[in-house]
């Protein structure tokens, strides 16, 4: 049990540390007016999701199956743990849906405006979209997290 939730915890770090780091650097490259910034933070981006956020995944969700388990708990009743389950499984359809094909979109559109060296609108648009589903895609985990810690009585 022990070196599950070790593993659980790690899953928790890697997403949610890979969240904010990617958040700060998203941040630094939208205020500047320096394109191959702009491109070059969006590339990185869709690096580290593979690198970190798709592994981090895999381990939540193998470790919260096996520990929920053993403790006798259904990750799909109507508690704490089915409400965390649901929060996390709506941020992975974010990352999904939205952020890796606005991910996608942003370079395609980063390479046009660094060649004309102009920003698109359509990268604009794609990058403050973007922006939104990153916000929720980042709080939905977070609220897992404190419902996983808090195992509040519903």
């Amino acid at each position: 049990m022990g070196t599950l939730l070790f593993f659980h915890v790690l899953g928790v770090i890697l997403l949610l540390g890979n969240a904010f780091t990617v958040t700060f650097w998203k941040l630094r490259a939208d205020y500047s007016n320096d394109l191959s910034l702009k491109l070059q933070t969006v590339k990185n981006i869709m690096i580290l999701d593979y690198i970190f956020t798709l592994p981090a995944i895999v381990m939540i969700l193998g470790t919260g199956h096996l520990l929920a388990g053993r403790a006798g708990y259904s990750v799909f009743a109507w508690s704490w743990l089915g409400i965390s389950y649901g929060l996390f499984i709506l941020s992975g359809v974010i990352w999904l849906f939205a952020l890796l094909p606005l991910q996608s979109r942003m370079i395609r559109e980063g390479k046009l405006s660094y060649e004309q060296n102009v920003m698109t609108k359509a990268f604009s648009r794609a990058s403050r979209t973007w922006n939104f589903y990153g916000v929720l895609a980042t709080l939905t985990p977070i609220a897992s997290m404190i419902l996983m810690v808090w195992k509040p009585t519903l």
